[in-house]
């Protein structure tokens, strides 16, 4: 559940904090007051797009705070799966805009806007201004019914869409194997010279590192030997003042005094260690020196050793062992092409055999489709009656083409409707205005929203092209849905504002030269003249105030019967 929203700098609002509650959060103003500003800044705290123009005149960035009670276990699960972490059960997201930068954080942590969005899909469900005319889409139909049904669609679409892309792959193959004899003996020719070559360099995984050491050890031995020559001889090889003697000296310097003081015997003992180091290292530099190849002949080879492997990387790949992968590849080209009626033969047994698995897995996805159509068909039609479609009937229609194959499948769906009694069923895109389809994304909306674990949902503007006795309608199923979910609605009408459990109203406030939205939440009394404006008193007289209590009453005892 959204709990509170934190806005900053965003557009005319200058900082705002508006604390939501569970049920039905109405938000109402004048026209351009501000109310799709509100949604607007939520969807840009989802991962919306930045945009830098909506940062407040005068102002260095936009701020954006979102803070969610977890509710549901997949909610958790999904914080868990992106290694967010949470305050208990509440989960604060932010977003923050300036002119060069976009900051998504979660948790505390920060977030790509991508990873956001995924994050949202489990806590709200927004729907914009224009979201009703997007049903039209066939596109948008599938998505919708595979939606209802997409616990029992999870596996067999995933298992399709792994073999759908192995089909590609083979098909792929399939269609770059059409080659004549010609091609197919000059591409052998190719593939035996390059096998040949890296065969003939005999190359080890990794020894490129051994060759470079090598050669570096070679290319500078006699600066090495002239460096640990000098080192040996301050540590003592030579006649002459050196830290051996030193070392020596300061040791007998204190063991002629130790016996003064128990602590002097510390330093002797450290002293002693340092000296038996120093001759430790001396030996150890001398037995290195022995080591060092200064042989013409070996540094020569080493040099061209490193000449074939830069050739080698240069046309094969950028380490040894990306030659070899590429030397396999080659041969298993190569053999194919030296069996090439056999390679052909096969080929084309693995295409069929994938193409016949993808089919027969598109056919029981839409088998799995066509039964979960007829259910949301149903729950659609007693959905529509409770929003004043009283004899409209609906379909949802699958059409399948085995030639249209996608790793979706191959089947498309359209909603079919007719909203008054005796007119044959339509396609939607042909019948719905406006309103009705506000109505029936409602309708839609209140279906899918039983099987979802989203707990708020957000209706931007959900009442447009109606009113009258079907605003009441849709009032009252907001209220429905917003005994289960948390509801979240801007709206125009008087008839959905009377149902709010929590009344919020936004207006547009001058101060000097500046304009800033203002968001309060209503008290009783203010709810009441809100209503009365929203039905159109430009004076709060007492027959409007009276009407908008009336309605409030009417709202309650609706609401007390649901």
């Amino acid at each position: 559940m959204l709990t509170d929203l934190y806005v900053k700098n965003y557009a005319l609002i200058e900082e705002a904090r508006v604390s939501f509650q569970k049920g039905l959060n109405i938000l109402t103003g004048e026209t351009g007051a501000g109310k799709s500003i509100i949604i607007g800044s939520i969807d840009l705290a989802l991962g919306g797009r930045a945009d830098k123009d909506m940062i407040r005149t005068g102002a260095e960035y936009a701020l954006v705070e979102l803070t969610f009670r977890l509710d549901d276990e997949a909610q958790r699960e999904k914080c868990r799966e992106l290694e967010l972490e949470t305050d208990g059960d509440v989960l604060v997201l932010s977003r923050k805009i300036s002119p060069g930068r976009s900051v998504c954080r979660a948790g505390g942590e920060m977030i790509s806007a991508k990873a956001l969005r995924e994050l949202a899909q489990v806590l709200i469900d927004v729907y914009g201004q224009h979201e009703h005319q997007s049903l039209t889409e066939k596109r948008k139909q599938l998505a919708i019914l595979d939606d209802f049904c997409a616990e029992k669609l999870a596996g067999i679409k995933e298992k399709l869409a792994e073999e759908y892309k192995r089909y590609g792959a083979l098909l792929k193959e399939w269609k770059e194997s059409d080659t004549d004899s010609g091609a197919r003996g000059r591409e052998c020719e190719l593939l035996r010279f390059e096998c040949a070559e890296i065969e003939e360099a005999r190359l080890r995984d990794g020894e490129e590192e051994e060759v470079e050491a090598d050669y570096r050890r070679m290319a500078n031995a006699r600066k090495i030997l002239e460096a640990t020559g000098t080192a040996r001889s301050i540590l003592g090889d030579t006649e002459g003042e050196n830290i051996s003697d030193l070392l020596g000296r300061a040791l007998r310097e204190l063991k002629g005094i130790e016996a003064y003081d128990e602590k002097l015997a510390q330093f002797t003992q450290q002293l002693g260690e340092l000296e038996a180091l120093a001759a430790d290292i001396r030996r150890e530099l001398a037995d290195y020196e022995e080591t060092l190849e200064l042989d013409p002949e070996a540094f020569d080879r080493t040099q061209r050793r490193m000449e074939t492997l830069a050739h080698l990387k240069s046309r094969y790949g950028n380490t040894v062992g990306e030659i070899l992968r590429y030397q396999k590849e080659q041969e298993e080209r190569l053999e194919k092409l030296s069996h090439y009626d056999s390679y052909l033969e096969e080929l084309k047994e693995n295409l069929d055999g994938a193409k016949k698995t993808v089919l027969g897995l598109c056919r029981e996805l839409s088998d799995l489709r066509r039964q979960q159509a007829a259910l949301l068909s149903e729950q659609m039609k007693e959905a529509l009656r409770d929003l004043n479609f009283l004899e409209a009937d609906f379909e949802i229609r699958i059409s399948s083409d085995e030639n249209d194959v996608s790793a979706s499948g191959y089947d498309e769906a359209s909603f079919w409707i007719s909203v008054n009694p005796g007119e044959p069923m339509k396609a939607l895109e042909n019948v719905a205005s406006g309103g009705e389809l506000s109505r029936i994304m409602l309708a839609l909306k209140t279906v899918m929203a039983r099987r979802d674990a989203v707990d708020t949902l957000i209706f931007d503007e959900i009442d447009a092209g109606i009113s009258g006795r079907t605003a009441w309608q849709v009032s009252r199923r907001l209220a429905l849905l917003a005994g289960e979910h948390q509801v979240i609605c801007i709206t125009h009408l008087p008839q959905i504002a009377a149902m709010a459990d929590c009344h919020f109203k936004i207006e547009k406030r001058q101060e000097g030269e500046h304009t800033r939205t203002q968001i309060d939440v209503l008290e009783e009394t203010e709810s009441i003249e809100e209503l009365a404006r929203l039905l159109g008193s430009d004076a709060l007289t007492q027959a409007a105030l009276s009407n908008a209590r009336e309605m409030k009453a009417q709202a309650a005892d609706t609401k007390n019967r649901k």
